[in-house]
């Protein structure tokens, strides 16, 4: 996932302990996954577990999806709003959401245009639509329960594999690598020594990600969570505050000299003046009407009419726009 601040992932139990270094020659299952990811990180995956995580009890922000009442659907909600949204604007439309919809079915049992309009303008409001039949598949699947089962989670409606292994680890505690943009660029700097990971997550990557996960379910899942806050709050991709990490005397990267990004160029991400703006002024539009609107009332929000119709033709191709007779519009019903 590539997002602006951290998908804050909830925190924890802090019962299990870290991995501890061990003695003897039987490897531990970190062990045999570096050797099987072919070269092995720049640092051991023990060295990293006890000062991050100990750093994330101390510092993990107290987030309402953190909290033990969020429960998995909760976890869900806000692993789909955080996507590329910061968590200053996600808080208040999650805490909405929650309230009007607190399991799946009460979702489920609205039309998918009031999931839009909820959505506000958290940006891409495709993900509303995708959160609402995620969540009519939960109601008529798994009779109402988000499933803890990984593949049972993938196989829902808008899940990839960086949200389903998130609502696995941080809803029920299971060990998976969880890779969005902040734990890629913790781990591209403290085990492999670069500045910044690739534009798009590689097999590498995921092989360097479970070679680092400690064995235990749940010191894992602690560990996703406590690399992703780090990230978010400390090795941000600008102004990183090195004074502030707890591995700076084991960061490759840092002990390398910090070298600059020597790869591709780095995405960076616009808005004004872009079909993504003229969607969201016409969507604003929609869910601001308590019903139909007319042609005429989006024209008056963008003056090109070669963009504001593709613009336009692209909402309703998404399925987040309904065409109706008489050159009027509305959200979607279906």
């Amino acid at each position: 996932m590539t997002s602006i601040d951290a998908p804050a992932s909830p925190s924890l139990p802090s019962g299990a302990s870290p991995s501890a270094a061990r003695s003897g020659t039987t490897p531990s299952a970190a062990a045999r996954a570096a050797a099987d990811a072919g070269p092995g990180p720049a640092v051991a995956p023990d060295e990293l577990h006890g000062p991050v995580l100990a750093w994330f009890d101390r510092h993990a922000r107290d987030l309402p999806w953190r909290r033990p009442e969020a429960g998995a659907w909760g976890v869900m909600v806000s692993e789909f709003m955080l996507q590329q949204t910061p968590v200053v604007r996600v808080l208040p439309v999650y805490e909405q959401w929650l309230a009007r919809w607190p399991r799946p079915a009460d979702l489920a049992a609205e039309p998918p245009g009031e999931a839009v309009r909820a959505w506000g303008r958290l940006g891409y409001p495709r993900r509303a639509l995708r959160l609402h039949a995620a969540a009519v598949a939960i109601r008529d699947r798994h009779r109402g329960e988000v499933p803890s089962d990984h593949g049972q989670l993938l196989a829902l409606p808008g899940i990839g594999e960086y949200t389903a292994a998130a609502v696995a680890s941080f809803a029920f505690g299971q060990r998976h690598a969880v890779l969005d943009t902040n734990v890629r660029r913790v781990l591209a700097r403290a085990a492999s020594g670069v500045q910044y990971p690739p534009n798009a997550t590689t097999a590498a990557e995921r092989r360097l990600a479970r070679a680092l996960l400690p064995d235990d379910e749940g010191t894992a899942a602690r560990w996703a969570a406590a690399s992703m806050e780090l990230g978010a709050l400390v090795c941000t991709a600008k102004n990183e505050d090195c004074a502030r990490c707890p591995i700076t005397d084991r960061c490759a990267w840092l002990l390398s000299g910090k070298p600059a990004h020597d790869g591709p160029p780095r995405r960076g991400q616009t808005y004004a003046g872009t079909d993504r703006q003229v969607r969201g002024r016409l969507l604003a539009v929609l869910r601001d009407a308590p019903g139909p609107v007319p042609q005429s009332a989006l024209d008056a929000v963008w003056d090109e009419p070669v963009q504001r119709g593709r613009a336009l033709d692209g909402l309703v191709s998404d399925g987040l726009v309904e065409p109706l007779d008489g050159g009027r519009y509305r959200l979607p019903l279906t």
